[in-house]
């Protein structure tokens, strides 16, 4: 089988997450691949990619958070709540502005002038005022074209087949949220939007940056729809360290202890063989950084006197358990 770890990989906008891995499927000769946290067709950026046994540590990895940037349009919304989609809403702020730019002015007084400048502006000032209302645990209805499964399907796939459906809300964290820039267009605009602000974005697994871009818009009073998902990071793990997947060779698989970081101890023979049998093992040595969350599982990696991980294991006072085998087959 193929050597366990992971990769990083730094997707294009416009192929799937699926897609994305089949050069590792090539390049390591294996089917044994999988990845954390499913970006959207149109988004890029970092998806974490495992191979062999380390599919089995994906979860934690999902678990983590993540930061985002995107560009969030007002004026316009659409089935997809993506910049190209469907208009199914619009602001008439946004009709409005464009004939004012097209020289449709005549006949206006200076006092309808200016009323019509005041309606058409949403300035950053306004947007930062509503994006509190955003921070720490909020409850987000997913958009309608995502992977939540209903009935057994996805919900795309149900919108797809013009069945109308009602997402519930799901609680998620947002720990932060800020305007980057502001001002630029992406082509390719379906509707016509009056303003636009790049963001940035740090939140929970389970985070949906396209409903995020809609609830803002609705926030400020008009209608809104994204493009330019981009993600930076997963945990501690940055877009910079990945490649994009033309570029793939065996020299970028890591091992798990550089991508996840749990606290790693090093076993003798007797240790790692009583561990590869899924015997618990005794252990006096204090260990450092330890996951702190009250009741939580405190999770550690085995590893070989080599530093090689062989195991993922959970720490408890006096001993360490194996929770799954990772190492190589002898």
């Amino acid at each position: 089988m193929a050597s366990s770890g992971f990769v990083l990989l730094d997707k294009i906008a416009g192929e799937t997450s699926f897609k994305a891995l089949f050069p590792l499927k090539r390049v390591f000769c294996t089917k044994r691949v999988g990845h954390a946290g499913t970006l959207d067709l149109r988004a890029s950026g970092l998806i974490i990619a495992a191979m062999g046994r380390a599919t089995r540590l994906l979860p934690y990895i999902e678990a983590k958070d993540k930061c985002y940037t995107f560009r969030l349009h007002l004026g316009y919304e659409t089935d997809t709540l993506e910049w190209d989609g469907e208009v199914v809403k619009t602001d008439e702020r946004g009709e409005t502005r464009d004939e004012r730019d097209s020289g449709s002015e005549a006949g206006m007084t200076k006092e309808t002038k200016s009323s019509t400048e005041a309606k058409c502006v949403i300035l950053s000032e306004d947007l930062e005022s509503v994006l509190p209302q955003f921070l720490g645990d909020i409850d987000q209805i997913p958009p309608k074209y995502c992977a939540v499964k209903i009935d057994g399907r996805r919900a795309s796939d149900w919108m797809e087949r013009g069945k109308q459906i009602e997402l519930k809300p799901r609680r998620i964290h947002i720990e932060s949220l800020k305007i980057v820039g502001e001002g630029l267009e992406t082509e390719g605009c379906s509707g016509k939007c009056f303003a636009t602000f790049d963001m940035e974005c740090n939140c929970s697994k389970g985070t949906y940056i396209r409903a995020l871009g809609r609830d803002i818009a609705r926030a400020l009073g008009t209608c809104g729809c994204v493009s330019m998902i981009r993600r930076h990071r997963i945990g501690n793990v940055t877009v910079d360290r990945a490649v994009r997947g033309d570029q793939i060779t065996v020299e970028h698989l890591l091992p798990v202890d550089q991508v996840l970081d749990f606290p790693v101890v090093r076993l003798n023979n007797d240790q790692i063989k009583a561990i590869r049998l899924g015997n618990w093992v005794p252990w006096r040595t204090p260990v450092e950084n330890l996951s702190a969350e009250p009741g939580s599982e405190k999770f550690v990696f085995a590893a070989d006197c080599n530093g090689c991980v062989i195991a993922l294991c959970n720490y408890e006072p006096g001993r360490i358990k194996p929770k799954f085998y990772l190492g190589e087959d002898e």
